[in-house]
């Protein structure tokens, strides 16, 4: 086919052949051992070429990336053959901005290479490329290949074969079964043209211009237009990650329950960032779901309403003082107690030794004041520098807020960062050693992470014990569409340690006044499904009052299009007993692009 623009033709060397396809001339230079496109892919996840030269592979440009530290375009043979497993595309790792366009007829020498987003030690699956390429352009103009579609109907219900047992459970050499499991699926479509059309985004736009949808609208859907990850066992597999290869000035800013409606379409890319993901050249028109923050109810005289909410680094140089307070007074309705996660010492990141916050917490409650709502009075205990793990110089801690309108704390001296808070009994009652108080701080559960904050409050003549805590991450865990399945959880054997901490501690309490009213609540980092959970809960010393909402309810955390749990409030049985509580996930944050946090606050209400 004559080129569009001849003067990007580059000239050959070789005689060339012509090929008709689909009304898709594809010119190839004639060599009679021509590797094609699905040579390369290959049955399994890595290249039976993978080190190896190929020579004038040939292909039609579908997309082109000139931006980032990947740079380059991705080829299609418009020629399939009858394998489904075997991928037609493939991108061409350039370095530099590529000299093609979409639509160009290539020819591409180079070397075929597996290339792991993040490095070995993220467990991810590799991305096949063509490395150190020479490219020849044959011609410009031609049809595009079709995209193939990905739907309800085209995505299998379950989710990924378990790994081989003799490759350390790696899927890598198992034969790709599309038409079985969602992940081979994604992956026999690497690097080709794909499209999804009217789908329902379930997670927000965020700052790296990237969103979540789904092609699957009833799969655990929630209310709010959402996917509940609900357990291990049950991956959501209608979810896909779609970014875009056009200016970042026109991707669209998208909330849950938001719909692209139309066609959005392009190459399928995998990153260490979401796996399989839709580069767009194509996006669909944003359809607003208009969804709403929530408000929960205001809690009664005789109720205590304790709440929990990660605050996302919270410093004074922050710009969301006044959007957290008003979260605090008019969404959450000024709850008696507030546990805060993730406030940083009076600096912020800078590392100078500055431990202090109370310009943080201080400035937080003129904002809340300033909404409308109580001045609160706050403890905490300053961690050792350096020691609690976030942010380097950040020094993040829990705080407790308390309206003294409503409820009072007891003081009662001898806790510091170092010293490890104890349970006594007097005159027939549990009591702290110190209030506020610290956890085992030097335990090893605790080695670079927050330690939890344990403190003794009254309301209506009951004391109540609240431990705020804020669990290790889930760094390091290998992602769900990992090379290893099912995928390590690394990080829970810290968290698992630091659960039995906390579950030890509230028997101890529990031993020495059975009928205590004891709350543990925070940032758990960690399913309600999970066994860091479990170990929490322990005998039935403690039991995860969001499991008291209906499973489409249950999520605090919105992640690769995971509406999910991380933020818990565990009661005692003499609170659970009494079937007298109220339980709402308030839903103000990580349904949406413009969130002030990650994280949706919780709130429990009930009567001591």
């Amino acid at each position: 086919m004559p080129s569009k623009s001849s003067s990007r033709l580059a000239s050959l060397t070789v005689a060339a052949v012509c090929t008709t396809v689909s009304g898709v001339v594809l010119t190839t230079p004639a060599h009679a051992d021509t590797v094609r496109i699905h040579d390369i892919q290959g049955t399994t996840r890595t290249s039976p070429l993978a080190g190896r030269t190929v020579t004038d592979v040939a292909g039609i440009v579908t997309g082109v990336r000139t931006y980032g530290s990947s740079r380059g375009f991705w080829i299609q043979d418009p020629s399939p053959d009858n394998d489904p497993a075997t991928s037609e595309g493939v991108f061409v790792f350039t370095s530099s901005a590529p000299k093609v366009a979409v639509g160009d007829s290539v020819a591409v020498t180079g070397t075929v290479s597996e290339y792991v987003p993040g490095g070995a030690s993220t467990g991810n699956q590799s991305l096949t490329e063509i490395t150190k390429p020479t490219v020849t352009v044959l011609s410009g103009g031609n049809a595009v290949p079709d995209p193939v579609v990905v739907d309800a109907r085209s995505v299998p219900d379950r989710y990924t074969p378990a790994g081989d047992k003799a490759a350390n459970g790696s899927v890598n050499g198992l034969a790709l079964r599309p038409q079985k499991y969602a992940l081979d699926f994604y992956e026999s479509l690497e690097g080709m043209n794909v499209q999804v059309s009217d789908t329902r985004v379930v997670t927000a736009t965020d700052p790296y211009t990237e969103l979540w949808v789904t092609v699957k609208p009833h799969e655990n859907a929630d209310r709010r237009g959402g996917t509940v990850y609900g357990s291990y066992d049950s991956q959501n597999t209608g979810r896909l990650q779609i970014q875009s290869l056009g200016p970042v000035a026109d991707f669209p800013t998208a909330d849950v329950g938001d719909t692209l409606t139309g066609t959005t379409a392009g190459p399928m890319d995998f990153n260490q960032f979401g796996g399989y993901t839709l580069v767009a050249n194509r996006i669909g028109t944003l359809k607003s779901g208009g969804l709403q923050r929530e408000t929960t109810r205001k809690q009664s005289r005789d109720e205590l309403a304790l709440a929990t909410y990660n605050v996302e680094n919270l410093d004074p140089a922050d710009t969301t003082f006044a959007a957290h307070a008003s979260a605090i007074v008019n969404n959450l309705r000024s709850p008696d107690i507030v546990s805060l996660e993730e406030i940083q010492d009076d600096n912020g990141a800078t590392d100078d030794g500055t431990v202090g916050a109370s310009l943080t917490v201080n400035k937080l409650i003129d904002a809340i004041v300033a909404a409308g709502g109580p001045r609160y009075e706050w403890r905490s205990i300053d961690p050792v520098n350096d020691q609690d793990g976030g942010e380097p110089g950040g020094n993040i801690r829990q705080v407790f807020l308390f309206n003294p309108g409503r409820v009072s704390f007891t003081d009662r001296a001898g806790g510091d960062s170092t010293t490890a808070v104890g349970v006594t009994k007097v005159h027939g009652k549990a009591q702290l050693t110190a209030s506020p108080g610290r956890i085992d701080p030097a335990g090893e559960a605790w080695t670079n992470s927050r330690k939890p904050l344990a403190g003794e409050f009254v309301f209506r003549g009951r004391t109540v014990f609240v431990i705020a805590n804020h669990l290790t991450s889930k760094g390091g865990d290998q992602p769900l569409t990992a090379q290893y399945q099912p995928p390590a959880r690394s990080s829970e054997t810290q968290r698992h340690l630091q659960a039995t901490e906390v579950n030890t501690f509230v028997k101890a309490i529990l031993a020495k006044q059975g009928n205590a009213d004891v709350v543990t609540v925070g940032d758990m980092n960690d399913f309600e499904f999970s066994d860091t959970t479990k170990i929490l809960e322990g005998h039935g010393e403690l039991w995860s009052a969001i499991k008291s909402l209906p499973a489409s309810e249950r999520y605090t955390y919105d992640y690769q299009g995971n509406s999910q749990v991380l933020d818990q409030i565990l009661v005692s049985p003499s609170i659970r007993r009494g079937c007298d509580f109220d339980y709402d996930s308030v839903h103000i944050n990580s349904e949406f692009h413009d969130q002030i946090s990650d994280h949706d606050p919780q709130v429990l209400r009930f009567r001591p």
